[in-house]
């Protein structure tokens, strides 16, 4: 058992979502956004169409973010977190009923990632790697 678990994010987890917007920079290199408040906190969580994955440690810390710009922090890089996310994502994708995924990767580390995962670059795209998922 991973010293993880993955949950998918919704209303009741704004103090989740504030933790991450918080250590943002934790995940990327670019400056911080602004503060999210807690109206654009709700928004967001209430949106039926954000499927925000997370995975936290056993005392409910945040490890990473979502799927569409998977961030985990460096210091948990390498443990499986990244491809537990996109395990669990695939899962409720298949709950309901999506076979197409595609996802955004403009790095070569992130290419390379996905790549892993079982997902292949669109030559049309360049940047855009797609996935087929199984039944």
């Amino acid at each position: 058992m991973p010293p993880f678990r993955i949950r998918r994010l919704g209303p009741g987890d704004e103090a989740a979502l504030e933790r991450l917007a918080h250590d943002e920079t934790d995940f990327t290199d670019e400056p911080p956004s602004p503060p999210l408040t807690l109206d654009a906190a709700r928004a967001y969580l209430n949106d039926p169409g954000v499927w925000h994955w997370h995975a936290e440690d056993d005392s409910g810390d945040p490890l990473d973010v979502m799927f569409e710009e998977i961030g985990v922090r460096q210091s948990w890089r390498g443990r499986g977190v990244g491809r537990a996310l996109v395990a669990a994502l695939h899962a409720h994708m298949r709950e309901q009923g999506i076979r197409n995924v595609w996802v955004a990767a403009d790095s070569e580390e992130a290419q390379a990632f996905y790549r892993a995962c079982g997902y292949d670059t669109d030559e049309l795209q360049g940047v855009i790697l797609s996935r087929t998922l199984d039944g």
